[in-house]
């Protein structure tokens, strides 16, 4: 058995988190692979002004120091002696990321079935996102998902964007749903360790949450999952699977149309049906 065969369980099952309210999804990396443009955008205007000594950015440093993180703590990353010139420079590289993104946007292979999988259940969803609101809403409509989501949470429109878990908890909030029947998919870089012990420490109490899904690509984001004791799905798109299978996550899986996730909501709709007989 190979790691991508591989599943490896932490403290509970998906089957065990039946039964579910609601949907939450970031957009960035979970809806579609945007991290290539966004890196494209940062790497040439980037190489324009001259940073880095002329050097472009590789994938490496944008893992590191951007992908996933708010614009307000980019700037201050690439321009910590003169934030106002680095908000600008993340207001022109946004609007650069949209005429990029409005020429090719594809999604992440099986999403369309995982949604319809959640629309034919009646789920609630939301879209719960750090990007700012022009991207957000440009990415959703190019996916034809507009009429799909109930609401769209962007976290500077939060007290405390992501890694906080500000929108998440509005985004519960606004869909009147309890935070022990829902699941978040979010793929992000290591900076959602730092979001787990946000969670860890806040008024969503984690080891309570009857159902609380996290998809990652990254084994610090996968160990910190596990260690909260919370079922992680680990997207391979970007790590070795060596690497995240080391980190134990719930499943690893290659894309939403791995069969290993659809095992695993088979069984939870079967959980889901058992539940209803009993009652």
């Amino acid at each position: 058995m190979t790691a991508g065969q591989k599943s490896v369980q932490s403290n509970e099952s998906i089957p065990d988190l039946a039964p579910l309210e609601a949907v939450l999804f970031d957009v960035d990396g979970t809806l579609c692979d945007s991290d290539p443009i966004h890196h494209h955008a940062f790497r040439d205007m980037l190489l324009e002004i001259g940073f880095n000594n002329g050097v472009p950015i590789d994938e490496e440093f944008f893992i590191k120091n951007i992908a996933g993180r708010h614009n307000t703590d980019i700037a201050a990353t690439l321009f910590p002696d003169d934030l106002p010139r680095g908000e600008k420079f993340l207001d022109d590289k946004e609007a650069m990321f949209r005429r990029l993104a409005s020429e090719n946007l594809p999604p992440l292979k099986g999403l369309y079935k995982l949604t319809k999988w959640i629309e034919d259940r009646g789920l609630k969803r939301a879209a719960v996102t750090n990007a700012p609101r022009l991207n957000a809403e440009l990415m959703i409509s190019k996916l034809g998902l507009k009429d799909f989501f109930n609401v769209v949470i962007v976290g500077s429109e939060c007290e405390h964007a992501k890694p906080y878990p500000d929108p998440y908890l509005k985004a519960l909030e606004l869909l009147k749903v309890s935070k022990d029947h829902t699941f978040i998919c979010e793929v992000c870089p290591p900076t959602m360790f730092f979001c787990i012990r946000s969670y860890s420490k806040c008024k969503l109490e984690l080891k309570t949450c009857s159902f609380f899904f996290i998809v990652q690509d990254s084994a610090s984001g996968i160990r910190a999952g596990v260690a909260a004791g919370v079922p992680v799905v680990g997207l391979t798109t970007r790590n070795p699977e060596n690497v995240l299978t080391e980190a134990n996550p719930t499943l690893l899986i290659k894309d939403y149309e791995d069969p290993k996730l659809w095992a695993a909501l088979e069984e939870l709709d079967k959980k889901a049906d058992s539940l209803k007989s009993a009652v």
